[in-house]
């Protein structure tokens, strides 16, 4: 895959100060791409989330407004709490980067074109493909702990402190469509 086509998915990897964690956020994405019969148009044009009937709002809005979230609310808590909540933002932005890049792989497409579920999905769900997919390219643990913790996987274990942040981004922007009165 091009490299070039994810930095044009993602243009917040410029947020991630340390260059070769970069690289390897852009790496994960763009051998993601490779493995998954999902494009970047794709991308750009499927649901977020399956388990909201009619949800009009793509993947890329919800991955991208997730990651804005994360890292103002990263960059508030810094403002406010300082050395009292150590938060590495890279970290942060690089895992919220990175949380739902196993639906690449748990994702396939239907006759019509729809995203669905597929065999790995039916047996892995994205936070197990994405910690495999992070660790092949060498991402440090606490941002693979935050693609594994970041959803119901993660719910009876501890989580760090940019894992409850970009939990929180994720399911603000996620329960909302799926569980809401009016």
């Amino acid at each position: 895959m091009d490299k070039k086509q994810v930095d044009e998915l993602w243009p917040e990897l410029e947020w991630i100060e340390d260059g070769e964690l970069r690289n390897k956020v852009r790496d994960v994405w763009a051998y993601a791409l490779e493995e998954s019969v999902l494009t970047p148009d794709d991308l750009r044009r499927i649901p977020f989330t399956l388990l909201a009937p009619g949800c009009t709002v793509t993947f890329m809005e919800h991955k991208r407004s997730v990651v804005h979230i994360a890292r103002e609310s990263g960059r508030i808590m810094k403002e406010f709490y300082g050395d009292q909540l150590p938060i590495d933002m890279d970290v942060l932005i690089a895992g919220a980067i990175l949380i739902d890049v196993g639906k690449l792989l748990e994702y396939v497409l239907d006759g019509k074109g729809n995203a669905v579920v597929g065999m790995t999905g039916k047996y892995l769900r994205h936070p197990f493909t994405g910690v495999a997919l992070a660790r092949r390219f060498g991402l440090p643990d606490p941002v693979c702990h935050m693609i594994a913790t970041h959803a119901k996987e993660g719910n009876l274990g501890k989580r760090t402190v940019e894992s409850f942040i970009a939990h929180h981004a994720d399911f603000m922007t996620f329960e909302p469509f799926v569980d809401r009165i009016g």
